[in-house]
């Protein structure tokens, strides 16, 4: 296990809240940041372009992903080309395939050879990655959002599937592989040691990174300190 400080990936925000982001700006592990619908609604966000312009004019310098989520082509085209006039800052997010599953790489070759900065996401299979890869313009910087987390919860092994993932996009330099969800602080390190460029994590997993190099014992001995504590702050007792 390394050190924090020793990573070569970088370290991407995930949230919708915009107190908690402005609280990830502030850390200058963070360098970037994304979002997606379903944590905006978590968040309570009910104008998703006032909240993203918000978010932009409070954080300017660092890459920003906003998604679309129309569920059509066209739709997602339209939606896109809104959301890329945001900011230079923005990557637009858009899904690997539509809900019936038709692929969306001819829309993500179009935006991207229009110089717009995607993250493709929700990726889960090497296959789409190629698809992704060959569908991404060479000269055009892009984000390629592989669901590692979600990957692991079916069993699969993240660790050899992501370097499968990161091969695949060997012909596109301009692309960074993105380890999503992870589910650990563990998992930033494994992310980091296949040599993908990003890991977007939520604020609480990010928190736990302070946890790096804690010696074990003394964890041990405060996980008991801290059950000790709730069973007398909740008045249990064991009539004996």
């Amino acid at each position: 296990m390394g050190r924090v400080d020793e990573l070569a990936i970088k370290l991407f925000a995930d949230g919708a809240d915009l107190q908690g982001m402005l609280e990830m700006y502030r850390n200058p592990l963070i360098q970037g940041f994304t979002t997606n619908p379903t944590l905006m609604r978590k968040a309570g966000v009910d104008d998703y372009a006032a909240f993203a312009k918000r978010v932009l004019a409070a954080i300017p310098d660092r890459p920003v992903s906003f998604e679309v989520f129309a569920d059509d082509l066209d739709g997602m085209m339209r939606q896109a080309r809104v959301i890329a006039g945001w900011g230079a800052n923005v990557n637009v997010k858009i899904p690997v395939t539509t809900t019936s599953g038709q692929s969306t790489a001819p829309i993500v070759a179009q935006l991207s050879a229009e110089g717009v900065a995607l993250n493709v996401t929700a990726l889960m299979t090497v296959e789409q990655v190629r698809e992704v890869a060959q569908a991404l313009s060479p000269d055009t910087h892009a984000i390629v959002s592989v669901f590692a987390g979600r990957v692991a919860d079916t069993g699969v092994d993240p660790v050899p599937h992501m370097r499968a993932c990161l091969d695949a996009l060997k012909a596109r330099p301009r692309a960074e592989l993105l380890w999503a969800s992870p589910r650990e602080v563990l998992n930033v390190f494994q992310a980091n040691e296949v040599g993908c460029h990003i890991i977007t994590a939520t604020n609480d997993l990010l928190a736990k990174l302070t946890l790096v190099g804690k010696d074990l014992t003394t964890y041990s001995r405060e996980t008991v300190q801290m059950f000790v504590d709730d069973a007398k702050a909740s008045g249990f007792a064991i009539p004996v």
